[in-house]
């Protein structure tokens, strides 16, 4: 957890943050804030749990801070300190849920015991938020999407772990087990085109709810839409049916099917059905069969139910899936994630290496892939695959790099590192003209409101990103460049102008004299006033 401490007396943050043993009640760290706008600023880029606040300081009370961190977030817990026991002060801080109101100075038993109090409640309100009560509800009320989007995906030929499979088949209530299954693709035909939108959906649900009612007393029924809109049902005999002939019931079933829609729906559909397979493993590559056999019957042809091994004659020798399984590279290339990119062109190859390291036609289709992928990103970004990778685009054009599944390994692996390295160039460009528009910005207006909020709209960016990326940058913080901006512009003031110290404290962006005049004293060991004397 974390937890900051706020109060105008410089002596006292220091004191309770630097010798207090925090870290026996779980704080892992404390930071400090000599004022409200300070710490609003660190609220913007830090996740903390915890407020310890004194009630009076210039420019903004302790209750208006946590009025202002109530917009922005309700689960922080707020404790008061306060020299005063002032009853309407009490009132307010229990209004806006402080968790103690203690008075200065505290005993650390006191002190304790209310952040002791403050971790307590936040550990009761994120229990009950991630309680298995609350998330099994959740789960039933999201079941029928989740359980369309773990086929869709075990489709795709998305890999998982086998305990992961039984974790989320147990989960999402799916009576499956490892073993034999088939699967039924069903395409909707023309005559279901008359209905849009709502319309449609309802159809394949109405579809779906059929399928599990006709097939559902032998076998068990798991369906979905599926992205190129046919209608996937996985299937898989119940164990008290395992007698049943299951090499002809699967077409029994599907014409009835075929009957009961046309009969009910008016509207027909085309069936294939596949062989018995291992499931969850062979099932991508039967879909993929299945999905082919529509591709392959061309014409009028339709309402038909047909099984794979009718057309077994032509089934391709295999297709090379790592290119196409999700996450596919052009996406991982989009978003910047050059080590998964890295992993993925991998995951080609090596299947390039078992399984087709004698066709010249897949290492083709993953050159063709990649190259595809590169020349998009570079197009994206706003230049040629030419400029960015240099004489690797002759090799390319004549083809050299699709040659050999080595050549075509040394040529992406060698193009992936130019465009990682052009991007990473362009990211510290980028960097570097948000600092400075920030640095212009600040020095500009240091008289106006130059906080993280308003810095962070000036330049367009989210406060947090815009801390993280000015630290990444220069070394230091937002907050720590604008303290020493504002003492510099001050020293340079009080060395070169006659204006009174209150006139300077407005012009750096400090509203309380006495306060510029408390920081100042804390930065070089003197006042205003001492600091100009002596020069």
């Amino acid at each position: 957890m974390q937890m900051i401490i706020v109060d105008d007396e410089a002596h006292w943050v220091d004191n309770l943050s630097m010798h207090k043993p925090w870290h026996t009640l779980g704080i892992e760290q404390v930071h400090k804030a000599y004022s409200a706008h300070e710490a609003l600023q660190i609220l913007e880029t830090h996740p903390i749990d915890i407020v310890i606040s004194d009630v009076l300081m210039p420019e903004m009370t302790g209750i208006e801070l946590i009025e202002r961190i109530r917009m922005f977030d309700k689960k922080i817990k707020c404790i008061i300190l306060s020299g005063h026991s002032d009853f309407e002060f009490t009132k307010e801080a229990v209004r806006h849920q402080a968790v103690d109101y203690l008075l200065k100075p505290p005993t650390d038993n006191e002190l304790f015991d209310a952040v002791k109090a403050a971790i307590d409640q936040l550990n009761m309100e994120w229990e009950s938020i991630s309680s298995y009560e609350r998330t099994q509800f959740t789960l039933r009320e999201n079941l029928p999407l989740l359980r369309g989007q773990l086929l869709v995906d075990a489709l795709r030929g998305h890999r998982m772990p086998a305990d992961e499979w039984s974790r989320k088949l147990e989960n999402y209530g799916l009576p499956f087990h490892f073993g034999d299954c088939a699967l039924l693709l069903v395409r909707m035909e023309e005559e279901f085109g008359q209905y849009k939108n709502n319309g449609q959906q309802l159809m394949e649900y109405a579809i779906i709810n059929m399928a599990e009612e006709i097939i559902g007393e032998f076998i068990e029924v798991w369906g979905v839409k599926e992205e190129h809109g046919y209608l996937a049902f996985l299937l898989q005999l119940k164990e008290d049916h395992s007698d049943v002939g299951k090499e002809t019931i699967l077409e029994k079933l599907a014409m009835q099917l075929q009957y009961k829609v046309k009969q009910f729906l008016k509207g027909s559909l085309s069936i294939v059905i596949t062989e018995w397979f291992q499931f969850p493993n062979q099932l991508p590559d039967h879909y993929r069969r299945a999905s082919a056999y529509f591709r392959q019957i061309v014409g009028d042809e339709r309402e038909f139910v047909m099984r794979v091994g009718d057309f077994e004659q032509n089934v391709t020798k295999g297709t090379l899936d790592a290119i196409h399984m999700p996450p596919t590279l052009i996406n991982l290339l989009e978003v910047g994630r050059w080590d998964a990119a890295e992993d993925k062109l991998g995951t080609v190859f090596a299947e390039l290496d078992d399984r087709w390291s004698e066709s010249w036609e897949h290492c083709m289709e993953a050159g063709f892939s990649i190259a595809s992928s590169f020349t998009h990103i570079a197009h994206r970004n706003g230049y040629t695959l030419a400029n960015l990778i240099g004489p690797e685009i002759e090799s390319l054009q004549s083809g050299e790099a699709f040659s050999s599944i080595s050549k075509l390994r040394k040529w992406s692996l060698g193009v992936l590192g130019k465009l990682k390295e052009n991007a990473s160039n362009e990211i510290k460009d980028i960097r570097s003209l948000y600092v400075k528009k920030v640095q212009d910005f600040a020095e500009k207006n240091l008289h106006l409101d130059v906080s993280l909020r308003a810095l962070a709209d000036h330049v367009n960016l989210h406060p947090t990103h815009l801390s993280k990326i000015y630290k990444i940058e220069t070394g230091e913080g937002i907050s720590d460049y604008m303290s020493s901006l504002r003492m510099e512009r001050a020293c340079h003031l009080l060395k070169t102008t006659d204006k009174k110290v209150y006139q300077i404290s407005m012009e750096v962006g400090y509203l309380d004299p006495a306060y510029f005049i408390k920081v100042f004293k804390r930065q070089f060991s003197v006042t205003p006033q001492e600091f100009r004397d002596g020069n």
